[in-house]
């Protein structure tokens, strides 16, 4: 398909819109049978990207989070299909904290190829968009973004809220990060994307939703998203259930 992103990037949007004004609204939330948390915001943004990609890309098979947990996921899958996590970081939407994120992403042949995050509470929106990534904000225009170089004795790693303090230090002295700080879902892999962090190791279980739309933007700034073995990140493993291994998202 030809340089879907900035559309992706308009219902990514769109979903945000619907999203925004249930935040910190005092939702009820139940857990699903992996006692992770959804609510009804998680729905109400899923079943508005699936009829968009739907209307839009009638042929292409989507996988979905909320719809996964509800009717379980295919035992095979094409070499195209779409990602979509309607709202990754229920956690943090749950406490009031900002990041939580949109994010629709692009699959060919086991790789991202096109990606959007929004982020709801900023109205920061990255896409990916003829071989470049994008950063909007709100209604402004479109502006290219980068990974930074490494920079020396300040690089910056991202790593979630619950991250022990002796599993930060074994990874700081694994990757030869600096400094580091917390934040929740893909829009770690967003700040990478920009220039404002360096690294992001996953030691932990994450679903291909979580991140393909993420690694499509960070790739497209010129950053990486591999194995912690240095070894491409493989898409459509319906026979894991889409269930990813250990990963380390770069910049430059």
């Amino acid at each position: 398909m030809n340089n879907v992103g900035p559309q992706l990037a308009e219902i990514c949007e769109a979903a945000a819109r619907l999203i925004l004004p249930l935040w910190r609204s005092g939702l009820t939330v139940t857990h699903k049978a992996d006692e992770s948390p959804v609510t009804e915001a998680d729905h109400r943004a899923e079943a508005l990207i699936l009829e968009e990609l739907r209307r839009r890309f009638p042929d292409t098979p989507i996988i979905s989070e909320e719809d996964a947990a509800r009717f379980g996921t295919p035992d095979a899958i094409g070499s195209t299909f779409f990602l979509v996590d309607p709202l990754d970081g229920t956690k943090a939407f749950v406490r009031g904290d900002p990041h939580f994120t949109v994010n629709i992403g692009l699959i060919e042949n086991g790789r991202p190829v096109a990606g959007a995050v929004a982020a709801p509470p900023t109205g920061e929106v990255w896409f990916t968009s003829a071989g470049r990534a994008l950063k909007r904000v709100g209604a402004g225009e479109p502006s290219p973004v980068h990974v930074r170089p490494w920079p020396a004795g300040e690089a910056v790693c991202l790593i979630s809220h619950t991250m022990k303090e002796e599993t930060i230090q074994a990874l700081a002295a694994q990757y030869g990060f600096h400094r580091r700080q917390a934040m929740d879902s893909s829009i770690k892999l967003c700040r990478i994307a920009e220039g404002a962090a360096d690294i992001y190791p996953r030691h932990g279980p994450t679903m291909e939703w979580d991140i393909a739309a993420g690694q499509a933007v960070l790739e497209a700034a010129g950053g990486r998203l591999t194995t912690t073995e240095g070894q491409p990140f493989v898409y459509g493993k319906a026979q894991d259930g889409f269930r990813n291994g250990w990963f380390v998202a770069r910049g430059a």
